[in-house]
Order: structure tokens, then C-alpha cells, then sequence
């Protein structure tokens, strides 16, 4: 079973570090993955999420308005605030995660550290940072099990390759349900690829 608490705190860890490193044109980078956002912006997110979680400010989550009063809160704030504030609440956010089979804290720290990487051409996230997410959506998706690369599965179910994406990956799903596989829905707009 996954220790997702652990997870959490490892991808603070890895989110802090690579944030540390990041020039301001790469924190200016508009991330494909959240248009609306930049680098700088997703980890303003990554910061407000746990935030609000524990302080129990849910009303409209996880929808447009609740995410991005988050980010508007802290879109001024220097990246080094953001990564004191988002590790200021690592413990408490791991201890509410660890039992739990559906982990959203977890699963969006995961998918944004991803969209990061991807948005600014940096290799994959290491494995084991991705794929106890991927395991858990596995079931979600049985017919491509095999067919499909995890970590492309991973991307696609929370909406990260558009369609014509899918479709290249050559399986024998129709149209419709490959659309199915995207918790947030399918989109068009080709997403950058890890090489």
C-alpha cells in the first residue's frame, strides 16, 4: 500500500529543490498544461492548496474560482514564500493524507511537479514519484493497461495529452472512450512530451 503522506513530503522535497533553481524567465514560463498559469503560478497553487485544505477554506473547490483565488492571493509573493509556506504545511497535509484511497492533495502536487518538468523540457519526475498515482488510476482504465505506456496513462488521465495525442498511441479504443480517460476532460492542444 502506498504511504502517501510520504509521498507528499517527497514531492515537497522535490518541488522545493527545483524551485530553488529556476530563473525568472523560467518561473515566467506559461505552463501548456494550465494556460492561464505560469511556473511561478503553479507553484503559488502547489503553496495555496494545502493552505486551504487544512484551514478548511473548500468552498468551490476544486473548481476554476477556488484554485485560482489561491493563486491570486499569492501571484506577488517571491517563489522562496512560496516554497516556506507550502513546507510549512507538509506535516499536517501528509498526516490527513496517509490513510486516505483517494488522495486529491497528493495527485495534484504529483500532476503539477509533472506539468513543471514537461512545460520547461526537463526530464520526467523520477519514477517513483509518478507511478503510485499511475497504480491507483489503474483500475480506472483497464483496456489500455499494456497497451499504453504508465506514465502516458498517468498524463492522460488528468487531461494532459490532447486527443490527437491518444489517438498515436495506436490502441484499438474508440474515440469516445479514450475521451473517458481524462478525469477533467479531453482537450486538443498538443502537450509537451518528455524525450
Amino acid at each position: 500500500m502506498t504511504d502517501w503522506g510520504q509521498l507528499y513530503r517527497d514531492h515537497v522535497d522535490a518541488v522545493s529543490g527545483l524551485a530553488a533553481t529556476l530563473t525568472e524567465a523560467q518561473l515566467a514560463t506559461t505552463v501548456p498544461a494550465t494556460p492561464e498559469w505560469t511556473v511561478h503560478e503553479v507553484l503559488a497553487h502547489l503553496a495555496g492548496v494545502p493552505s486551504d485544505m487544512l484551514a478548511g477554506r473548500m468552498d468551490g473547490a476544486p473548481g476554476p474560482g477556488w484554485t485560482e483565488r489561491a493563486v491570486a492571493e499569492r501571484r506577488g509573493r517571491p517563489v522562496e514564500e512560496l516554497v516556506e509556506e507550502m513546507r510549512s504545511n507538509t506535516e499536517a497535509l501528509a498526516d490527513s493524507v496517509a490513510d486516505s484511497p483517494t488522495p486529491a492533495a497528493v495527485w495534484d502536487i504529483a500532476v503539477h511537479h509533472t506539468d513543471v518538468h514537461e512545460a520547461l523540457g526537463l526530464p520526467r519526475i523520477p519514477e517513483r514519484l509518478w507511478q503510485p498515482v499511475a497504480d491507483a488510476l489503474a483500475q480506472r482504465s483497464p483496456e489500455l493497461a499494456g497497451q499504453v505506456p504508465a506514465y502516458e496513462l498517468f498524463r492522460a488521465s488528468f487531461s494532459r495529452r490532447s486527443r490527437g495525442q491518444m489517438r498515436a498511441w495506436g490502441t484499438d479504443l474508440s474515440a469516445e472512450q479514450l475521451d473517458e480517460v481524462c478525469i477533467f476532460g479531453p482537450r486538443e492542444d498538443d502537450q509537451p512530451v518528455p524525450v
